[in-house]
C-alpha cells in the first residue's frame, strides 16, 4: 500500500480537551489536502467541520460516550442522534468497559445496538473496545458481541487510556470478525512504520492526530 492509500484511510483525529476552532479548521485543511478518510473531533464541533468539509470527500467522524464509555445507554443514543442531525458520517462510541469487566455482556450488548438503531443506514459505527483494560478473552468476546450487533468497525482503542494499538490486538481483532468488519487501529501510531504494521495485521482505518507527518515518514512522540 503507498502513502497516498495509507492517507486514505487515516481518520485525522483531534480530540484533546483543549482543542480551539482555529485547530479544528486546519485539521479539516490538512484533511482536504491529503485526502484523509475523516477528521474525528469531539461532538461540539460536528456542525463546523460540517460545513468545513462539504465540497470534499473526507468525512465527518465524531465520539460518543468518550473517554469513558461510562455514560449511560439513552445518553450514548441521545449523542448520536444529535451528532448524526448535525452532520457526523461517522460515530465512533466506546464500549461500556464496566459493564465489560463485570461479565455483564447483555448490558455491553445493548449499550451498542442503542447507539446502531440510531445510526442505522445513517452514519458509520465504530466500537472502542479499549484493549488495554481487556483480557485477549473479553477482547474476542467485546468484537463477537459488536459484530453481532451490526456494526461497521471495531477500535480499539481512545487514545486515552493506558495503553494504544498494537499489532498483536489488531490481528486478534481480525481474526475474530473476519473481513465482514473493519478494524481500526488507534492510539500509538507514531510513523509510517507503525502505520504499514497494524495494515499488515489486518487494520483497515488508522486513527492518528499526526497523519501529516505519518505520511510525510516523520517520527513522532506522544500516546496518539
Amino acid at each position: 500500500m503507498d502513502v497516498n492509500e495509507i492517507a486514505s484511510i487515516i481518520d485525522h483525529t483531534i480530540l484533546s480537551a483543549e482543542a480551539t476552532k482555529q485547530e479544528v479548521i486546519i485539521k479539516c485543511q490538512e484533511a482536504k489536502e491529503y485526502n484523509f478518510a475523516s477528521v474525528c473531533i469531539n461532538p461540539v464541533f460536528v456542525s463546523l467541520i460540517n460545513k468545513e468539509l462539504e465540497d470534499s470527500s473526507v468525512k465527518v467522524c465524531t465520539v460518543i460516550g468518550f473517554p469513558l464509555g461510562a455514560n449511560t445507554a439513552e445518553s450514548k443514543a441521545f449523542e448520536a442522534n444529535k451528532a448524526i442531525k448535525e452532520g457526523a458520517d461517522e460515530i465512533d462510541m466506546v464500549i461500556n468497559i464496566g459493564a465489560l469487566k463485570s461479565g455483564e455482556w447483555e448490558i455491553v450488548r445493548d449499550d451498542i445496538k442503542t447507539v446502531v438503531d440510531v445510526a442505522q443506514n445513517k452514519a458509520l459505527i465504530k466500537v472502542i473496545i479499549e484493549t488495554c483494560y481487556l483480557t485477549e478473552e473479553e477482547k474476542k468476546k467485546a468484537c463477537q458481541v459488536a459484530k453481532e450487533v451490526g456494526v461497521d468497525f471495531v477500535k480499539t482503542s481512545t487514545g486515552f487510556g493506558t495503553g494504544g494499538a498494537t499489532v498483536e490486538d489488531i490481528r486478534l481483532m481480525r481474526e475474530v470478525v473476519g473481513e465482514e468488519l473493519g478494524v481500526k487501529a488507534s492510539g500509538g501510531v507514531r510513523s509510517l512504520e507503525d502505520a504499514e504494521e497494524m495494515i499488515e495485521a489486518g487494520a483497515t482505518r488508522i486513527g492518528a492526530s499526526s497523519g501529516v507527518k505519518i505520511v510525510a515518514g516523520e517520527e513522532l512522540t506522544g500516546d496518539y
